[in-house]
C-alpha cells in the first residue's frame, strides 16, 4: 500500500488517510498507517528495517483526511506539545443528511465513553465522569449526497464530532453507530479531516496542509 503524501521533509510527514485503515496497530492484527509509512520511508530513503515515525494525533478508523506524523523524536516531543497546547487548527467536513436547524452554531455538550459498547455517551448538562465538549459547525452547501459542513473542535473527545451532530439531529452519513439510518458501502463514515494548521517544529514556519476528498460517490460536488 502506498500513501497518499500531502507533506514531506526532514521532520515530518502528512498523509491522507483513508477510511477503514487504522492509524495503528490493534487486535485485528491488520495493516495500519504507521506502517504503511514506515515501510514506505524505508524504501524510499533505503533504510534497513523499519523507519521511524511517530504518532502525533489519531483519526477514528472509518474516518478519512489528514493524518501528521513525526519522522524524529525531536518532532514528535515538539508537536506533541503544541497538540497538548492546543495551538493547531484543524477542520473537519461532514456530510449530514437532515438540514441543520441553523446555518452556523456552537454545540456544548459533556461527553462520557460506554467501554462495552465503545461509545461516547452525550449529556446536555454536565454529569460526573463526564467532560465538556465545544465545537463549531457552519454549514457549506446542499451537496448531492447530504448538507457539507464545516467544523472545528475546540475540545478533543473521544468520538467528540459523531456524538455531538448525533445528540442535535444530525447523524453523519453512514455512521450507524450514532444513528444513522444505513451504512454506506464500504463501512466508512462521511467525516473527513480537512485540514491541519501548525508551527513547524523545528522551522517555525506555519504550514497549513489540506486532504482532497475522498474519491467515493458520495462525496462527489463537495
Amino acid at each position: 500500500m502506498q500513501p497518499e503524501v500531502l507533506y514531506e521533509d526532514n521532520h515530518l510527514i502528512a498523509v491522507n488517510k483513508p477510511a477503514g485503515l487504522a492509524v495503528q496497530g490493534d487486535v485485528t492484527g491488520d495493516v495500519h498507517l504507521l506502517d504503511v509509512v514506515s515501510d514506505y520511508l524505508a524504501a524510499k530513503y533505503n533504510k534497513p528495517g523499519k523507519a521511524f515515525v511517530g504518532l502525533i494525533h489519531r483519526l477514528d478508523r472509518p474516518v478519512s483526511g489528514v493524518v501528521l506524523l513525526a519522522r524524529t523524536s525531536k518532532a514528535l516531543a515538539r508537536m506533541n506539545e503544541q497538540f497538548r497546547a492546543k495551538t493547531t487548527q484543524k477542520t473537519y467536513r461532514a456530510l449530514v443528511s437532515t438540514l441543520p436547524p441553523e446555518n452556523s452554531a456552537t454545540l456544548i455538550h459533556y461527553l462520557g465513553k460506554d467501554s462495552k459498547t465503545h461509545r461516547a455517551l452525550t449529556y446536555l448538562k454536565p454529569k460526573a465522569g463526564a467532560k465538556e465538549a465545544i465545537l463549531h459547525y457552519e454549514l457549506l452547501k446542499h451537496a448531492p449526497n447530504g448538507y457539507l459542513l464545516n467544523i472545528h473542535l475546540e475540545t478533543g473527545r473521544f468520538h467528540q464530532i459523531r456524538a455531538q451532530l448525533a445528540k442535535t439531529g444530525l447523524p453523519i452519513l453512514g455512521d450507524v453507530k450514532y444513528g444513522a439510518g444505513t451504512p454506506l458501502p464500504d463501512r466508512s463514515i462521511a467525516l473527513h479531516a480537512f485540514s491541519l494548521e501548525f508551527i513547524h517544529p523545528v522551522t517555525s514556519e506555519k504550514i497549513l496542509i489540506t486532504a482532497p476528498y475522498p474519491k467515493q460517490p458520495w462525496w462527489k460536488g463537495c
